[in-house]
């Protein structure tokens, strides 16, 4: 969203505010249907059974996909954009980071594990997780298939055809690594499932800093040249103010 001039913003007096404001307040309602809506149809997608045997690199050792519930029923991946040998994660899986910690306590108690997975090295992960603070299991995901065959790294072949299949279409794509969010079921004969995956903008919705940006007058603000968290985001240690 552009920045409003204050000088030429309209004011008025409340009733007409107040008029102005229902008529938004009916909008924001519909939304919200909308969304309860989609949520609805997102669980109801139909699943896919994982098949294959996925083994990650973690603090307590060589774990599987099984491993990571943790003895919950249901699991989210949050694939964090982090190569081997980057110096630090992306900015914006960090930002994202940041506010899913503050869901960790409330989620394993409504039956729900959250694990972020990275192709870097687990040694690069754990120095990157020690400096931001996070206490979210972080494993590594390097020598697996895993982040392959979730379309969030791409190997340098597929990038050099331009084949790269990312949100759901081919794109042409730069870099070996992206993002998105993961979700899995497992039932109580241990069959696991893949019920849901998001790339892009799709796991904006975690990022709860934008949905109080999107309720002040500049909004999200972003008028740099990307248009995007790109412009002003930075990790949470590196603004001025936390130096």
């Amino acid at each position: 969203m552009s920045v409003h001039d204050e000088m030429s913003h309209p004011v008025v007096s409340r009733e007409k505010w107040l008029t102005a404001r229902k008529e938004l307040l009916a909008r924001e309602k519909e939304l919200t249907r909308l969304r309860d809506d989609l949520s609805a149809k997102r669980r109801a997608l139909p699943w896919v059974k994982i098949e294959k045997e996925y083994v990650f690199d973690t603090l307590g050792g060589h774990m599987t996909l099984a491993d990571l519930f943790d003895g919950r029923s249901q699991l989210i991946v949050h694939h964090f954009m982090f190569g081997p040998g980057w110096e630090a994660g992306c900015i914006g899986c960090s930002f994202a980071a940041d506010h899913i910690e503050g869901t960790l306590v409330h989620l394993k108690h409504h039956d729900v594990s959250l694990v972020r997975v990275s192709r870097a090295p687990l040694a690069e992960i754990e120095a990157y997780r020690q400096r931001m603070g996070w206490r979210a299991k972080w494993v590594s995901s390097y020598g697996s298939d895993f982040n392959y065959d979730f379309h969030v790294s791409f190997r340098p072949e597929e990038i050099a055809k331009g084949e790269v299949t990312y949100n759901y279409a081919t794109s042409n794509v730069s870099i070996e690594d992206l993002s998105g969010l993961s979700v899995f079921y497992r039932d109580t004969s241990g069959d696991i499932f893949h019920t849901y995956s998001t790339y892009g903008r799709g796991d904006e919705l975690v990022d709860s800093t934008y949905m109080l940006l999107d309720m002040t007058p500049k909004g999200r603000n972003e008028t740099g040249p990307h248009h995007n968290l790109m412009d002003w985001v930075k990790r949470h240690d590196e603004y001025e103010s936390a130096r």
